[in-house]
């Protein structure tokens, strides 16, 4: 699952998803890539059970499968933009004095 968000363009792809459904020609465009390369990086993220297809048509949409992978990846682009984030020890500090 990390690799599969390891890279900008599939998390371009599951930022999209968050929407909804989105057809895989959008998807390429969103990610900034060849309809190839989209295809290879929708190939991880459905190996890695991140997102499912569904044909309607000639046309292959994609949803999310797995929607909290959008929360983790909220904290991933906050910790990516220098953003101070909760650490364990503040977290546990904070419990304690409830």
């Amino acid at each position: 699952m990390f690799k599969a968000l390891g890279h900008r363009g599939r998390m371009a792809i599951i930022h999209a998803l968050a929407r909804g459904p989105v057809c895989a020609c959008e998807l390429a465009k969103v990610a900034g890539c060849t309809p190839s390369t989209a295809s290879r990086h929708l190939g991880v993220l459905r190996h890695a059970g991140l997102i499912a297809d569904e044909r309607r048509g000639q046309q292959i949409f994609y949803r999310l499968t797995c929607p909290c992978v959008l929360t983790f990846a909220e904290c991933l682009d906050r910790v990516a933009a220098g953003e101070r984030v909760a650490t364990l020890e503040s977290l546990e500090s904070t419990s304690r004095h409830k």
